[in-house]
């Protein structure tokens, strides 16, 4: 029977068949951050349960404590309980904590691959949507809830239905401009964010084979924008370089022997999908959203969609609704709206690679009068890392403010928040309602991209620059 790369992996890891559908399934990495993990930790405690394999989970705190320079994880005061509740019972739980100013701190879907705890094959869950982001690196990741946590934390399993399997080939190069971060917008806004619903989605096809593992990353982390349980890229050349050497990564002959293993992951010729894409890589332009979803995606030199586009009384309802909080009129280009903000950071786009790209638009320019824009590393190696090469120095010569590591902006749980009105174009992956703040307005968009804006101080194609 020929299989697809998640059948594989799911098939590897059922403890027991459960009927009806239904498995035990084998979870083997569980992360925590402050936002969900003192809750799931707090709930073992109280049913008098015991983490099952504490040398399997990895916390580090990211989504509520400030960013702001010099911080502490009191900074920001409504979440120094969460920083501190993560502390203390990951220490009662014997669970390895990476706390603030820790080498290996960072927004969790960002320091897991970086430290080589996200493995190809390898099951992974995590109490965030964005979990899927390591799917990157082959492995079948998806977001739970507390209740879910808490049986993983204690069993080291999860009762689970297997997702349909889909695959979304994307071939071709790469057009001047454009990034994994348009490439994954442009499929949303092709697709629809409800196309990936009940499925676990394979991304493949020679642009995403000629993508580093950052950029595959990019791709994996908006999977849930499609509505899918999981996205996951198989593991390469490519792959095991990047694992290579990094602290929790197999060393030597287990490397060696992990490798050999790693390269049988991937769909059989003749494996059949539950649904197929395919996805011309030359058609995609640098893209950014106008709207109030992920798929309101538009190429730069696109026109904001007008409501004769919208053939059902329901999607005209919705299109004026995300004109009206956007402030936008229809048919109107979307190069050239004035900006108010800029962020750059989230587990998104907070990787050395994003940086360089962010660099090579802001050297030697300067943010405009009217924007204020933040650039927020995705952990303290990427923020070392950026230093040692300059790359704080081109920022903040640029009128950027340089920041801590942490989820900041993204969603806003640790008070810092695109002001009422304001219109910002962010590196991040929700643009809904209220996302970044109360009435806030967000326009998705890749590192490139939010520089380019924040120098001309409105929305701008960067291929111009």
């Amino acid at each position: 029977m020929q299989r697809t790369l998640i059948d594989k992996i799911w098939d590897a890891h059922v403890v027991r068949d459960l009927g009806d559908g239904w498995v035990l399934l084998h979870i083997d990495r569980i992360l925590l951050h402050d936002l969900s993990g003192p809750g799931a930790l707090q709930d073992v405690k109280a049913r008098g349960l015991k983490v099952r394999n504490r040398e399997l989970v990895i916390a580090t705190p990211d989504h509520a404590v400030s960013s702001a320079p010099g911080r502490t994880g009191e900074t920001f005061a409504q979440g120094a309980r969460l920083w501190a509740g993560l502390k203390t019972l990951s220490q009662e739980a014997g669970i390895r904590l990476f706390d603030l100013g820790q080498d290996g701190q960072g927004i969790v879907h960002v320091m897991g691959p970086e430290l080589g705890l996200v493995l190809p094959g390898t099951t992974l869950i995590c109490g965030d949507s964005h979990t899927c982001t390591n799917g990157g690196l082959g492995a079948l990741a998806f977001g739970v809830g507390t209740s879910e946590s808490v049986h993983a934390l204690a069993t080291q399993t999860m009762r689970q239905r297997k997702p349909k399997r889909m695959r979304i080939r994307i071939d071709g190069e790469l057009g001047h401009g454009v990034s994994a971060k348009d490439v994954i917008l442009h499929v949303i806004g092709a697709l629809g964010t409800a196309a990936g619903v009940e499925h676990a989605i394979e991304y493949s096809g020679s642009t995403i084979r000629s993508m580093p593992i950052e950029g595959r990353l990019t791709i994996c982390n908006l999977s849930v924008e499609l509505g899918a349980k999981s996205g996951l890229i198989a593991a390469d050349d490519t792959t095991f370089e990047y694992i290579a050497g990094r602290q929790f990564a197999p060393e030597g002959a287990k490397f060696d022997a992990a490798v050999k293993h790693w390269r049988t992951l991937v769909s059989d010729d003749d494996a059949k999908f539950d649904r197929e894409v395919a996805i011309d890589a030359r058609t995609i332009a640098p893209t950014i959203t106008w709207g109030t979803s992920p798929q309101h995606a538009i190429a730069i030199d696109g026109r904001i969609p007008d409501l004769a586009s919208e053939v059902t009384s329901a999607g005209r309802e919705s299109l004026v609704a995300a004109l009206e909080y956007m402030g936008l009129q229809p048919g109107q280009p979307i190069a050239g709206t004035k900006i108010d903000w800029v962020f750059i950071g989230s587990c998104t786009n907070s990787r050395i690679s994003d940086l360089r790209d962010a660099a090579a638009i802001a050297r030697n320019r300067h943010v405009a009068d009217n924007v204020t824009a933040w650039v927020v590393p995705g952990s303290l190696r990427v923020k070392r890392q950026a230093e040692a090469e300059g790359l704080d120095r081109v920022f903040i010569d640029a009128g950027f403010e340089w920041r801590e590591p942490g989820c900041s902006m993204c969603v806003a749980a640790n008070g810092e928040r695109v002001p009422p009105g304001a219109r910002a174009v962010s590196t991040t992956n929700r643009n809904f309602v209220g996302r970044q703040g109360p009435r806030a307005r967000t326009h998705l968009a890749s590192p490139a991209m939010a520089v380019a804006a924040a120098i001309s101080g409105s929305i701008s194609d960067v291929r111009r620059i």
